[in-house]
């Protein structure tokens, strides 16, 4: 059967560069912020504030 999870990383591996860890936390942080507002302006246009 095909492992699902993968281990940790071995040694040979090499991390992602910074920039493109940076661009993930910075493309994550702008998702979560516009899922936010999202939802905050569809209660508050349900709710009729």
């Amino acid at each position: 059967m095909r492992d699902i999870i993968e281990g940790p990383p071995g040694e040979d591996d090499a991390p992602l560069p910074w920039r493109i860890r940076l661009m993930w936390f910075a493309g994550l942080a702008v998702a979560g912020s516009a899922a936010t507002a999202v939802v905050a302006y569809a209660l508050r246009a349900l709710l009729k504030l």
